[in-house]
């Protein structure tokens, strides 16, 4: 319960405010959040303007907080239309394991001259030297509540393993989950995106419909019997339209994932990676393994799963980029020549889907290996037409912000776009649509050799023929993107950052320029 503090009456000022949904505590209901924000607002003579949201969220990152990375880039791009943001408390603002990082972002709204406010806090965030150490214990504290929390559900999951039972999640492919009592009597099957209603019962694994057992097997005879490879598998199952669980096509990835789980020959296996707190994933040795043999029936024999893993093994598919590079090159000289077909038909090295996942294209892996393939026309053509449509649109960009009273100034070499000599430098990016595996897939192009405030990218339509819609970010969280290749996919490029024409654009060159 927060401490009463004075009440201080001051003029007018308009607030966004800032809730995030979790399942710590009914309390901390988004309706809950807005009704003691609200109060807070009348008692203080300030009307609340905007409204950001987190529904169902961790606080443990920014990812996939859309309302807090909304309201942040608000106030970055200066697109802010109140003077301080209103938070239930602090935990609700994140439970971020670095503290300097909640630190950072509430910073990013001081700077601007936005003042944050933790309505039932027992502090005043004013600056004051009592506010800072009150302000920095509670950020411990919502960081240390979900170590806790984390150590407790993984010791829970390590238990529930052991037993023989399954620790949540939806089952792999021609598997279904079955609710049991204390007793392990059975009592009904669970369908996707249901969960048990008592926390006395269990869920164990079953053996699903026919028709996914069948497609297993046929997996592994595909693979074991008729050393046929992972893509050809994925390939031949889409053209007899059999799809996943979930509805999609096979991809080399899903089926490779298929033919290694343990839980095809009766086994359930835990802990093989670590993701703790949404810090980043570590593989664990086989010693740290939590498992259960014989926890279910099994679908595939051990001798048939172990021969997929020796086959697995000798293909590559766990090659470091050294080796896969060498077998390339291997295979480069025997045949003289590469195309996909090639990679397809050769046992002992890895699948294409490999190369680019580790290299971000093919023709980045053979150029690694001195191979240069035949060029393409048609992708010259739909390039050259690509820098005629984003020339186009950046010189009615200019004119625009000329037409705003500002001066900007473009260079090519670069794709820079200066407003009113470095007062605002916007990175300018294109992203193309490329389809792989009958899906178009965005892939950006910008540069980020150079700084600047903010990245402008225009995402062009399925056929590369004209500009779909626009992403406004920050340029930072661009060149903290490790991949050679960035993706629309990827979760900066965020439903907050989309934008159907340049008016945002626009709003922010208007306030730099009048600034």
């Amino acid at each position: 319960m927060a401490l009463v503090t004075p009440i201080e009456i001051t003029s007018p000022a308009h607030a966004a405010q800032y809730v995030r949904m979790s399942t710590d505590n009914q309390k901390y209901s988004t309706e809950n959040q807005s009704a003691v924000i609200a109060k807070y607002a009348a008692q203080r003579n300030i009307t609340i303007v905007r409204r950001y949201a987190d529904e169902g969220r961790s606080g443990l990152t920014l990812v996939r907080r859309d309302g807090l990375r909304e309201l942040i880039a608000d106030v970055q791009f200066g697109l802010a239309d109140f003077d301080c943001v209103l938070v239930y408390d602090v935990s609700r603002w994140g439970r971020f394991q670095d503290i300097d990082e909640s630190a950072y972002y509430e910073f990013i709204c001081k700077k601007a001259g936005i003042k944050v406010h933790y309505c039932e806090e027992a502090f005043q965030n004013d600056g004051s030297l009592a506010s800072i150490i009150l302000k920095m214990v509670s950020r411990v504290e919502a960081a240390e509540f979900s170590r806790k929390l984390s150590t407790r559900v993984f010791i829970g999951q390590c238990r529930v393993t052991e037993l023989g039972f399954w620790r949540g999640g939806q089952p792999c492919y021609g598997l279904r989950r079955q609710l049991v009592d204390e007793r392990g009597v059975p009592r009904l099957q669970l369908e996707q995106g249901q969960r048990k209603f008592l926390q006395t019962d269990r869920v164990v694994l079953k053996p699903g419909p026919a028709s996914e057992v069948r497609t297993v097997k046929r997996v592994f005879e595909s693979f074991v019997t008729h050393g046929k490879t992972i893509t050809q598998i994925a390939d031949e199952l889409n053209a007899d339209q059999i799809r996943t669980t979930r509805g999609n096509k096979w991809k080399p990835y899903t089926i490779g994932k298929l033919l290694t789980n343990e839980c095809y020959i009766g086994n359930i296996v835990f802990n093989r990676t670590s993701y703790k707190l949404k810090q980043n994933v570590v593989a664990n040795p086989p010693e740290m393994w939590i498992r259960r043999d014989n926890a279910l029936k099994a679908i595939v024999k051990p001798e048939i799963f172990a021969k997929a893993r020796e086959i697995i093994a000798r293909r590559g598919y766990r090659l470091s980029d050294r080796e896969a590079l060498d077998r390339l090159a291997d295979l480069y000289r025997k045949k003289g020549y590469l195309t996909r077909r090639v990679l397809i038909a050769a046992n002992d090295v890895p699948s294409e889907t490999f190369y680019v996942t580790h290299f971000g294209t093919l023709t980045a892996a053979y150029k690694r290996i001195g191979f240069r393939p035949k060029p393409r026309f048609r992708w010259f053509e739909t390039h050259k037409r690509i820098r005629s449509i984003v020339a186009e649109a950046v010189a009615e960009m200019t004119a625009k912000i000329e037409r705003l009273g500002g001066r900007a100034v473009f260079d090519p070499s670069a794709d820079l776009l200066s407003i009113n000599e470095n007062q605002l430098v916007v990175s300018i990016g294109c992203a193309r649509s490329v389809h792989e595996g009958g899906h178009a897939r965005w892939h950006v192009r910008i540069n980020r050799d150079r700084v600047s405030d903010i990245a402008l990218v225009l995402r062009m339509d399925s056929f590369n023929i004209k500009i779909l819609d626009y992403y406004l970010l920050p340029f930072a969280e661009i060149t903290q993107i490790k991949r050679k290749r960035i993706r629309i996919s990827r979760r900066t490029f965020s439903k907050s950052r989309r934008h159907d024409n340049l008016d945002a654009f626009y709003r922010l060159c208007a306030t730099k320029i009048a600034a």
